[in-house]
């Protein structure tokens, strides 16, 4: 999960104040990050009643990104406020004892000065990956997407350029999207064939609600020969969220980094999840760097 080992040491205190913590989650099996009604999963009600044990107390828990039901991360980060100080070990194999199976912590840590989870956050990294192949997946049927019909990933790639830098998202936004703003800096995205599989890889500044999906749903079209490789680019400049397709399906999303800048001495991570690390170099699988940090450090929506 992280570019440099971990060491689960009990020579440091973390607590008193704002504390942090990196996971992961398989998001099959929950409605989403947020609190939901009585006897609905989420992941925010899973974590915050394991980390409660641990705290010894109620918290509140803020998370760097949402996601909704079925979406996964192999790379979230949250943070809360304790009066409690527990060491490394403690924290983190201590909340583990308390969760289900389908989440685990990896890290945690003292936030340092004004560090917030989510506004803090100078970039969100996601990966989308897709089964292309005749026969729908039997085995990780809740953690992929699949398409039967075959795709050109050279083509999927070349469309998706037109979506680079900062522009303004409409076409691919939720109707129910509650963000002020629909313009979003997208670092970089590519589109990569692994024998049966294809990853769509993408980097913003922030992400509007269901734009990765819609992102993917329409690049699948064009993958197919459904569509040319210049419909992106009309999509985009339409800003009309009807004329871009159906959305994809959340299994095969994952968000795989949140990066912060270095002073809050958040761990880098390595891109997951991790049985699709081995598909890329270590490079690849490795944070990019952001270019429009000049720009907005954070979209507060």
């Amino acid at each position: 999960m992280f570019l440099e080992a971990q060491q689960l040491t009990t020579d440091n205190a973390i607590g008193a104040g704002r504390v942090v913590i990196a996971f992961e989650y398989d998001g099959q099996d929950f409605h989403g990050w947020q609190f939901q009604k009585s006897g609905v999963r989420s992941v925010q009600g899973e974590l915050a009643r394991a980390v409660g044990k641990v705290a010894n107390h109620p918290v509140d828990l803020v998370c760097a990104g949402r996601t909704d039901a079925g979406v996964h991360a192999s790379y979230q980060v949250v943070h809360f406020e304790t009066p409690s100080v527990r060491n490394l070990r403690s924290w983190v194999m201590g909340i583990n004892t308390a969760l289900p199976g389908d989440i685990a912590v990896h890290w945690a840590g003292n936030g340092s000065g004004d560090f917030h989870a989510r506004f803090s956050a100078v970039y969100r990294r996601y990966r989308y990956i897709i089964h292309n192949s005749a026969v729908r997946p039997g085995i990780q049927r809740g953690q992929l997407s699949w398409t039967f019909r075959p795709l050109d990933a050279d083509r999927m790639d070349r469309a998706a350029q037109a979506l680079v830098g900062e522009h303004d998202f409409s076409s691919f936004r939720a109707a129910g999207c509650q963000s002020r703003t629909p313009v979003r800096f997208l670092e970089q995205i590519s589109v990569t064939r692994r024998g049966e599989f294809v990853v769509i890889d993408v980097q913003a500044n922030a992400f509007l609600h269901h734009m990765v999906r819609n992102i993917a749903g329409a690049l699948l079209a064009v993958g197919a020969g459904q569509q040319p490789v210049e419909w992106i680019h009309e999509i985009l400049e339409s800003r009309d969220r009807t004329v871009a397709g159906v959305t994809a399906p959340p299994h095969g999303l994952y968000l795989v980094d949140v990066g912060y800048p270095a002073e809050y001495g958040i761990p880098a991570a390595e891109c997951g999840p991790g049985f699709l690390r081995p598909w890329f170099t270590r490079e690849q699988n490795r944070p990019i760097p952001p270019t429009h940090i000049h720009r907005k450090q954070s979209v507060k929506h």
